[in-house]
């Protein structure tokens, strides 16, 4: 490390519930970008959440074993959790034009409420451009195939809550 040079983090804050691969890819590129990052998971009473928090946490912590990631958890205003810790420097992914939207908007008003805030937002690779943790939700709960949306050990964790069920009902033709 360079003399005088500063650790860089940035907090990656979401629901990731559940996790995806399309939020893997952005904890796996901004780790490329900084030197570490806190991934904290919002829990949020007024959603009902699939996953409690603890079982976010474990199952982010399973599929991110980099020692540069740490995995953490909070309620409330992002701002009040970034001043608690410390870090002022966020890490967002972009898939879409409507996603930026509402992101810069979010930016803007975290900036509003505290001026040091900075919000860095990285657009998500072309293969997980569609993929958000809520569709994946729906299509496992209807029965339909994730495992290339989702780390294998979430797709564990979805099989848990969504057993397979026996369809002899083909629509093939």
């Amino acid at each position: 490390m360079m003399l005088g040079a500063r650790v860089a983090t940035a907090i990656y804050p979401g629901s990731f519930d559940p996790l995806t691969n399309g939020h893997l890819s952005i904890i796996q590129r901004g780790l490329r970008v900084f030197d570490r990052l806190i991934v904290a998971v919002l829990n949020n009473p007024r959603k009902q959440a699939m996953f409690s928090v603890d079982e976010r946490q474990t199952l982010i912590r399973e599929a991110c074993p980099d020692q540069r990631v740490e995995v953490d958890a909070f309620q409330g205003l992002l701002v009040h959790y970034t001043r608690r810790k410390g870090v002022h420097l966020i890490l967002r992914g972009l898939r879409a034009v409507s996603d930026f939207e509402y992101e810069f908007q979010l930016a803007n008003m975290n900036r509003k409420l505290d001026p040091e805030f900075e919000t860095v937002f990285m657009m998500t690779g072309q293969d997980s451009f569609y993929i958000s943790s809520q569709l994946v939700r729906e299509v496992a709960s209807l029965g339909g195939d994730v495992s290339e949306l989702v780390p294998p050990n979430v797709l564990r964790a979805l099989r848990e809550k969504f057993p397979p069920k026996n369809n002899n009902n083909n629509n093939n033709g």
